[in-house]
């Protein structure tokens, strides 16, 4: 098995799925009729498919606001049409996205739409939930933090921004460790265990004026020296959040429509789910089109620069995707700040249900999906996209 195919197959399995106890993570816009999140789960055809793209008509979201310019997504003269072999036999890209409900397709080269296919009922103007994409952009904002001085160093404890974690087991946790997933503190992300720490944190207010997430998180004891052990983690994804906004005295959608949204060119406005404390879940719930999908990923592969701008140290982009701790997949995969690791030349932004922005460096390509697969992850799924990720990369890397 290939690195790319085991790495889409088997990493995936990390990716938060949302458990059914962890029902109030978010909260519904309609408190008589409140619809449980881990309900996404049961979400099929068509009824998953608008979910997915209406999401802010179901729970309560921020907006994050675009600007007045819009960054040209221009169209290349010469597009692509793959064909790949898989399972015995030939795919085309149409047959893909219908055999996988892909809802958006969108294949940047040198920065030009190369292949760009809708389905599902969706427009190109209709927004997508990202579920764990929002990982990587909030990682980006730690990263814009720092270039404005909000953030001193990654090697800060992260008890200087979020201090009511003081005397936890978070004491000595630096703000690298927590973007590597390696706080040590003890964590259980087992989705079909009701008891698991992912099905219980963050669902109420325990703590009047402490974020839900926070006064769970800072009652866990330390299973691990910080720095040492990789543990997926979604509550520490929120956390990092909490901690952007502690850091720079905004929200995570005011301040990611400041660094990203505008400077970027987003075409529309995003939106941004909230936790019952109403604070934006920095692991999850972004939702964008499909060009702002692929905006967000050349801003990335940019260096982190929009317009001129310089928005992250210059560092920062290099170090978020190169391989920052092991996760168990081979090497040279792992881990970075926040994205998946595939190798020097691939780093990706992830969630279930077939969302991804996968990056390419030395082609200058960008290959991002919105799906809404049947399940949250699965290896045969994941390894379908491998394929039709492997076969877009050989017709523009020939065009």
């Amino acid at each position: 098995m290939t690195m790319r195919i085991w790495a889409a197959a088997a990493v995936l399995a990390f990716v938060p799925a949302l458990s059914p106890a962890a029902a109030q993570a978010q909260v519904s816009v309609d408190p008589k009729a409140p619809v449980a999140i881990a309900s996404i789960l049961d979400w099929k055809g068509a009824r998953q498919a608008k979910g997915f793209r209406d999401i802010e008509h179901i729970f309560k979201v921020h907006t994050i606001r675009r600007g007045k310019a819009v960054r040209p997504l221009p169209v290349a003269a010469r597009q692509i049409a793959p064909t790949f072999r898989y399972q015995d036999r030939t795919w085309t890209i149409d047959d893909y996205m219908a055999a996988y409900r892909v809802s958006g397709l969108l294949v940047l080269k040198d920065g030009k739409i190369v292949l760009e296919k809708y389905a599902l009922g969706r427009k190109p103007s209709d927004r997508w939930t990202s579920f764990s994409v929002a990982k990587s952009v909030t990682s980006t904002l730690v990263g814009a933090a720092i270039e404005d001085g909000r953030i001193k160093s990654l090697n800060d404890p992260i008890t200087r921004y979020v201090r009511d974690l003081k005397g936890s087991a978070y004491e000595g946790v630096t703000v690298r460790q927590m973007l590597m997933m390696s706080s040590g503190v003890k964590w259980n992300e087992d989705y079909t265990d009701r008891n698991s720490d992912v099905a219980k944190a963050g669902g109420t207010v325990a703590e009047p004026g402490v974020n839900p997430m926070v006064s769970y998180l800072r009652k866990l004891p330390r299973a691990h020296p910080p720095g040492t052990t990789f543990n997926y983690n979604t509550g520490e994804t929120d956390l990092v959040g909490v901690l952007v906004s502690k850091a720079t005295g905004e929200s995570l959608a005011q301040y990611a429509s400041e660094k990203i949204w505008k400077p970027v060119g987003m075409e529309r406005d995003g939106i941004w789910m909230t936790d019952p404390g109403g604070q934006e879940r920095g692991g999850t719930g972004i939702s964008m089109t499909l060009r702002d999908y692929g905006r967000l990923g050349l801003f990335i592969a940019g260096g982190g620069v929009a317009n001129g701008k310089r928005i992250v140290p210059p560092t920062w982009v290099a170090e978020a995707t190169a391989k920052e701790i092991d996760n168990g997949a081979p090497p040279p995969g792992g881990y970075g700040y926040f994205w998946w690791v595939r190798s020097p030349d691939e780093y990706e932004a992830v969630g279930i249900f077939g969302q991804s922005i996968t990056t390419f460096r030395n082609e200058h390509l960008i290959v991002v999906q919105n799906a809404a697969w049947p399940a949250p992850t699965g290896k045969e799924l994941s390894a379908a996209r491998a394929a039709m990720v492997e076969a877009v990369k050989a017709a523009a890397s020939a065009r």
